[in-house]
């Protein structure tokens, strides 16, 4: 079992960051924790298909040397969804941190538990 999990290290890697991401986006209650747990769980995401995608031996699928076999090239695929997924992921984080942002001006603390108290004691005296 060892030997395996050695032999693909980089998806061992993955899904010990998505492991690492998941459980800090689910026990802490620090808003900007949660995101950091997110972006390490997009990584180990990210790892995880570019690893896939990679085959030893193979090159990039650009036609250099006239060579027009698929079997020659690694699938660009993964690639491209890693790709657009980085993007997706930049937005995503750039959007919680203004809503971060918006919340900290709001309650002055990033703690879920305090907003929730704060809040539902703020619409109790409206």
């Amino acid at each position: 079992m060892l030997e395996h999990l050695l032999l693909n290290y980089e998806e061992t890697a993955a899904i010990i960051l998505f492991g690492i991401g998941f459980t800090t986006l689910l026990f802490q209650r620090n808003l900007f924790r949660k995101l950091i747990g997110m972006n390490i769980m997009d990584t180990g995401t990210f790892l995880f298909l570019a690893s896939m995608g990679y085959i030893d031996g193979r090159k990039a699928p650009i036609l250099t040397d006239g060579i027009a076999d698929a079997g020659y090239y690694i699938n660009p695929v993964p690639a491209g969804l890693v790709l657009t997924g980085i993007v997706v992921s930049v937005s995503v984080t750039a959007i919680m941190l203004a809503l971060t942002v918006r919340l900290y001006k709001r309650y002055h603390t990033l703690n879920l538990d305090d907003i929730y108290v704060i809040s539902k004691h703020l619409t109790e005296h409206r």
